[in-house]
């Protein structure tokens, strides 16, 4: 899942003429989808492309929760798509019967998210953890337990994100607490990893990241793979820690709301963003892993050149909660001090959706196993 700092919706509009023979409305992670392929479709279909972006996955299901949104194509991530194919919001457009269908890397189709691929067709891949200035802190990056119960050096000097999603994922991982948990008092224990946690953070923001980071007004902050090879590449002195309980892991994907105006061109604005080439441009833009099978003398960013992309400890995917935890929690709500105001200065909560869904990692339809060791593509 891949959120960046814009603190409020950029709107951007790609056109090519005045009197295109369509629209198509793309509601999607900010700064996510490259200007030049939104640009270079816009012209060869003679389409009117709009841009908005969101900042986190509740945003965009509280958007299409509301019905009418306008949009035609959204970015969800893995966990979210699911809670939105059984709220019946967005459409079943027959991803597995379209060109991109059989261009997904085949180890990435018919994921528990969208079990026969019929909803979704995946953008990009990566992970969350947290990430050191290397010029600040010298110490052990080995584990989140340098993180979450950090020594004196980083008290005061650590930032996490302004929503609890990924970063409860990784106190999960940090305790061996599963993500499907509706143990109350396994989830307690995260609650109190947090709670203890809070005196030595500066502050929950998932804004501005790379400069808080750059600046040394904290010396460790949660983030994303791609941001923090970036950010390297730049000249930033920064280093994705690699622990050994495993990295949060997640998956965005094109889905069409069930409202969209404009169906006919989001589908063929997926089969576009699809094809090698273009997925190939995708990638190198975004600099997040492609689900995508892409043409591989042309990545730019490779295991030698950006092991952020090619993590060698395990990899964990958000999940969503099952109908044997019954109703809401009022403990899990209670974790809400830990992330203690929204960029709206409103209080957070737990991404718990309000309908209940049958835990996908349950016996019954899942393996065992959850943990899924993302592949390399060298």
């Amino acid at each position: 899942m891949k959120k960046y700092l814009a603190a409020t919706a950029l709107a951007l509009c790609f056109a090519t003429s005045a009197q295109a023979a369509g629209e198509l409305n793309i509601y999607a992670w900010a700064e996510s989808i490259s200007p030049d392929l939104i640009a270079k479709f816009s012209k060869e279909n003679d389409v009117k492309v709009n841009v908005d972006s969101f900042t986190s996955n509740e945003d965009l299901l509280t958007k299409l929760q509301a019905g009418s949104s306008g949009y035609d194509i959204a970015t969800p991530s893995q966990h979210f798509l699911r809670v939105m194919i059984d709220q019946g919001i967005i459409e079943n457009f027959g991803a597995n019967k379209l060109k991109a269908y059989e261009n997904i890397e085949e180890k990435w189709r018919n994921q528990w998210w969208d079990e026969k691929q019929e909803y979704s067709i995946p953008l990009a891949y990566g992970t969350a953890g947290f990430v050191v200035n290397t010029d600040q802190y010298k110490g052990p990056t080995d584990s989140f337990k340098y993180f979450f119960e950090p020594a004196e050096e980083l008290k005061g000097k650590i930032a996490l994100l302004s929503y609890p999603d990924e970063v409860i994922g990784a106190a999960q991982l940090y305790l061996g607490v599963p993500f499907c948990s509706e143990d109350q008092a396994e989830m307690k224990k995260v609650l109190d990893l947090l709670m203890a946690q809070k005196p030595s953070v500066a502050v929950y923001s998932s804004d501005n990241i790379a400069s808080r980071l750059a600046s040394g007004e904290v010396s460790a902050h949660f983030w994303w793979d791609g941001d923090s090879l970036r950010a390297r590449k730049t000249g930033s002195p920064v280093k994705l820690a690699m622990t050994k309980e495993g990295l949060v892991g997640w998956m965005d994907s094109y889905v069409i709301p069930k409202d969209a105006p404009n169906h006919d061109n989001a589908v063929k604005f997926i089969e576009f963003m699809s094809t090698a080439e273009n997925a190939t441009e995708q990638m190198n833009f975004y600099s997040h892993s492609s689900p995508m099978k892409v043409i591989a003398d042309k990545v730019v960013n490779t295991k030698e050149t950006a092991p952020e992309l090619y993590p060698d400890v395990p990899i964990t995917f958000s999940r969503t909660l099952g109908r044997r935890a019954g109703p809401r929690d009022p403990r899990l709500d209670a974790a809400s001090p830990v992330v203690p105001l929204s960029r709206r200065g409103r209080p957070r909560r737990f991404p718990i959706p309000s309908r209940r869904l049958p835990c996908p990692c349950t016996p019954a339809s899942a393996p065992s196993t959850r943990r899924r060791p993302i592949p390399s593509k060298s």
